[in-house]
């Protein structure tokens, strides 16, 4: 009769250990930890970037716009050096699919030329954070880095009014006949009052040795329009987000070295291009405007081909 009883109890007690193990909770849940429906538990991965590859650098850019950033290019005499210089240099990386960059450099008997294109695909491995995010916070960071001057209510002055000329001019506008803007200029131009002012200019008119008169090469335009119009700056044009650096820097009594760098995001795809330029004569400055435009219209070649 005990080992009957022995036998029973054992038996109850391997009944009461299965029920604890797959019976329900007191609110009806299970108690294994799991959640057939999912609520609560699961977060929904944030959405990927669109874009899952990059294009291929060195042929992105094509050879009219490398005439007009890299001027000695189209004069390379060997044929077989001008071919190798179209095509550029490839920068070394480990995944093609994720940053990919090229170099070109030229150099002709003004100057020498360097253009660097490079294209980084962000990828967020932090499922709560979405690859557009990511780039997003990578590229206020690069921002931040380059130091942008803060804009100040001169530079939206002057931007106001830069738009206001420029309409006036389409609609044909006073401004549209005078190229500087400068009223005063048209008044100049009529023949002096003054007979010894008249007898001081040479056969072509203009005055000869005026100290008062403007130095030969002087932009007609204000002087503090330019600085303003061509300072570091956010684009609002050009990707999801953008910005410009131009950087002006000297190395003992070698010729100025400008920088123009153009940078831009569009969805999880971030594009640098860094242009520049050294003069080969001391004492020459490469043209602010000029270059800016140049990388400008290059970085929208290269917007408007992701976009496609």
């Amino acid at each position: 009769m005990q080992r009957k009883a022995y036998v029973s109890g054992t038996a109850a007690l391997l009944a009461a250990l299965l029920a604890g193990c797959t019976g329900g909770s007191d609110d009806g849940g299970t108690t294994d930890g799991t959640n057939p429906d999912g609520a609560g538990t699961a977060t929904a991965a944030a959405e990927p970037g669109r874009y899952r590859s990059l294009p291929e650098p060195c042929s992105a850019v094509g050879e009219d716009t490398l005439d007009a950033l890299l001027p000695g290019i189209a004069q390379i005499a060997d044929e077989e050096q001008r071919e190798k210089a179209y095509e550029g240099e490839a920068t070394l990386t480990f995944d093609n699919d994720r940053k990919v960059g090229c170099r070109w450099k030229v150099s002709s008997a003004t100057a020498t030329n360097y253009l660097f294109v490079d294209l980084e695909r962000v990828v967020s491995y932090d499922n709560t954070v979405s690859d557009d995010n990511q780039a997003q916070q990578l590229f206020a960071a690069k921002q931040a880095k380059a130091d942008l001057p803060l804009p100040t209510a001169a530079t939206s002055e002057a931007s106001e009014v830069s738009r206001a000329s420029g309409a006036s001019g389409e609609s044909g506008g006073p401004s549209s006949g005078s190229p500087s803007g400068t009223p005063s200029a048209g008044a100049s131009t009529g023949p002096s009052a003054d007979p010894s002012e008249d007898a001081s200019r040479g056969p072509s008119g203009s005055p000869s040795g005026s100290p008062s008169g403007p130095p030969s090469g002087s932009p007609s335009g204000s002087p503090s329009a330019t600085p303003t119009d061509l300072q570091p700056r956010t684009l609002d044009d050009l990707g999801d987000e953008a910005f410009l650096d131009d950087e002006l820097s000297s190395s003992g009594s070698t010729a100025k070295q400008r920088t123009v760098t153009v940078a831009f995001r569009t969805s999880n795809v971030i594009v640098t291009i860094e242009y520049e330029e050294q003069p080969a004569t001391v004492g020459m400055v490469p043209d602010s405007k000029e270059m800016q435009d140049r990388a400008r219209n290059l970085a929208s070649q290269l917007a408007d081909s992701l976009a496609g």
